[in-house]
């Protein structure tokens, strides 16, 4: 479980260090998924996350995992001292399964993506996929920038942090 955390936390990363596409085509790089998201400005919350709970070296492994990238304002609007909090040593387990939460084992692209679908994450429970005007929503965040490839994996940026029940 930890290894896929870690995997996940790198998908986050890579989704920070791209873009959002201006067509649709696949956006690729050379990066693991950490790697990625350490060189993305707006990720940089979600990296601080990663390495607070320990899944760097789980993001930057084979994979494939698929991330769901919360950007620096999606965590921004969690509710007062809620980041804080989760970043501290004695909270690191919710924080694991928050992060692990965001992933999903295997390389999932846009097009693979169904209204309606239900996919399990990481940590355990599962997300659902909802396709409506042309965008893309996982569970209530909407994916503001979609199949950003890494080598171990994919990244799909979000503009919320979406939490397990707990």
């Amino acid at each position: 479980m930890k290894k896929v955390v870690s995997m996940i936390a790198m998908a986050m990363f890579f989704v920070a260090s791209s873009f959002a596409p201006k067509t649709d085509s696949v956006h690729e790089v050379e990066a693991d998924i950490v790697d990625l998201a350490v060189s993305t400005d707006f990720l940089s919350t979600l990296v601080a996350a990663v390495k607070a709970g320990d899944l760097v070296d789980v993001l930057k492994g084979d994979g494939p995992f698929t991330v769901f990238a919360p950007t620096n304002d999606a965590f921004a609007a969690l509710p007062a001292g809620t980041l804080e909090s989760l970043l501290k040593p004695e909270n690191k387990e919710k924080l694991v399964a928050i992060l692990t939460y965001h992933v999903v084992p295997g390389k999932v692209m846009s097009t693979d993506l169904k209204n309606g679908q239900k996919a399990k994450t990481v940590q355990g429970g599962e997300v659902t996929v909802t396709l409506k005007d042309g965008k893309a929503m996982i569970n209530d965040a909407t994916v503001t920038a979609a199949d950003i490839e890494a080598d171990n994996g994919v990244v799909h940026v979000i503009d919320k942090v979406i939490l397990p029940n707990m």
